[in-house]
């Protein structure tokens, strides 16, 4: 069963039923569910399906050796097959390919930038025997996929050479919303209420293969200390081997998100050249951003209204409550109730709210719902920050620009319990609005929305400045 996935499913459907060759791209950060995704859909269709994964750091005769498995498993009954270089390979392809013109076939390359290892040639060839055979074909599908979205992106989706404007399609596999993962967690048998199912997703993200080690009848702090924190936890050393698996000298790239995870405020660019050594070597600092940005780890923002002064945030969850929690205790052996005590620490509540925002972040879309807006407009983010220090810095992470001349500024709160304004963070919210005018000079209608799990407790500071609440149950609503 596929979980959710609604769009992507409708983009494959479309691709099965088509009558002209089909060229897919399918990218995501690790542990997403890209195979899973297509090997799902395909195998279920009636069609012809060529499976190849790349292995990591594979030398090419292992790769090849792979893609001769592939072959012999769909056209010849599993008989072995020897293959030297990759043009045996594809041209073994094109034969089979040509005696079953009636029959749709989906070639999947999976882990492609693992496959086309260096001097393999292996893209050049790719490129011909799509642009003078198989683009010519109905019955074909070839997807691409991999983790690498900046090696995809670059060498696939804006090649300069033959692949030149030949995608067809093109994925970009996100982790699972609340919804879906509370739909995956439910199909597993595991009845958690939301706010069980929040905790999980601060800590884990909606990745599939995160949340697939969940087990039933234990509570969110029970299942995080066995996940992360016990002896054996399955993701304990997880960290380290995703960037491995995905960056070159995954240490500069490590470096950057250490940096990134130490604030909640994001980092401007200039202060992310003087901060990180490693990354800045070579003059490299530009692209390794780029690739944080486009695996999913990392956001580029660009403050609203002057569109000057680019910042970047850490928003994968994971990679933040393991930096968090984990990286910095990494010699210590946790006893085995060590989250539950955590969970009750003030370390806790300062980390719960820089994970909440980036939930919040992935829930847009609910939160427009929740607020009824209609009208068309722009989501962004704000921030002021002072070249003296005699004026306060504003940060406003969510912003909604509306076209009916308002603005909704998004305040978003954790608490275990109702949130409550009082005197000092009543007149921090005004001061927020008061600078946010100053600054930009709009003369447009500013409403001002609390974002809290579990809404707001009335008082009369609630009454005076707050005009709309969105709650935890409203997230949990799936808006395409």
């Amino acid at each position: 069963m596929i979980i959710g996935r609604k769009v992507e499913k409708e983009s494959l459907n479309k691709a099965y039923l088509s009558a002209e060759a089909e060229f897919i791209v399918v990218h995501g950060r690790r542990r997403v569910g890209k195979t899973y995704l297509i090997r799902e859909f395909y195998e279920k269709k009636k069609c012809l399906f060529v499976h190849v994964t790349g292995e990591i750091k594979g030398k090419m005769h292992e790769q090849i050796k792979r893609f001769a498995e592939s072959l012999s498993k769909t056209f010849f009954d599993n008989a072995p097959l020897q293959l030297n270089s990759w043009e045996e390979a594809f041209k073994l392809l094109e034969q089979q390919i040509h005696k079953h013109e009636n029959k749709k076939i989906v070639i999947f390359l999976d882990e492609l930038p693992w496959l086309a290892t260096r001097r393999s040639g292996l893209l050049k060839i790719i490129d011909y025997y799509w642009n003078h055979h198989w683009s010519k074909l109905k019955n074909i599908i070839l997807i691409v996929c991999g983790s690498s979205a900046s090696w995809l992106i670059k060498n696939i989706i804006y090649d300069k050479g033959g692949l030149h404007n030949r995608i067809t399609c093109e994925i970009n596999l996100k982790p699972f919303n609340l919804s879906e993962t509370r739909e995956f967690l439910n199909h597993r048998k595991i009845k958690l209420n939301n706010r069980h199912i929040l905790s999980l997703y601060m800590a884990l993200g909606g990745v599939p293969y995160y949340l697939k080690y969940v087990e039933k009848g234990l509570t969110a702090e029970q299942n995080i200390q066995k996940i992360i924190f016990d002896t054996n936890a399955p993701l304990k050393d997880e960290f380290n081997k995703l960037f491995r698996s995905l960056f070159k000298n995954s240490e500069a790239y490590i470096e950057i998100i250490i940096l990134l995870s130490k604030t909640k405020m994001g980092v401007a660019r200039p202060d992310i050249d003087a901060g990180a050594k490693l990354s800045t070597n070579g003059g490299r600092l530009t692209e390794r951003l780029r690739d944080l940005c486009s695996a999913g780890f990392v956001e580029e923002r660009i403050s609203w209204h002057k569109k000057t002064g680019e910042y970047y945030k850490l928003v994968d969850e994971f990679s933040l409550f393991y930096l968090y929690w984990v990286k910095t205790q990494k010699n210590k052996k946790f006893m085995k109730d060590h989250w539950l005590n955590q969970s009750n620490t003030q370390s806790y509540k300062s980390w719960a709210g820089f994970a909440f925002e980036c939930v919040c972040m992935k829930h847009i879309n609910s939160i427009i719902d929740a607020l009824n807006i209609k009208s068309g407009g722009i989501v962004d983010s704000w921030r002021f920050v002072p070249k003296n220090n005699t004026e306060d810095g504003v940060q406003i992470d969510l912003l909604i620009d509306r076209s009916d001349n308002a603005i909704t500024i998004c305040e978003m709160k954790f608490s275990n319990a109702s949130f409550s304004i009082d005197k000092q963070y009543a007149a921090s919210l005004q001061r927020k609005i008061d600078i946010f005018k100053n600054k930009t000079k709009t003369n447009k209608q500013i409403f001002l929305t609390m974002v809290s799990a579990e809404g707001l407790k009335k008082n009369s500071y609630a009454e005076e400045l707050i005009d709309s609440i969105v709650t935890l149950d409203d997230l949990y609503k799936d808006i395409n």
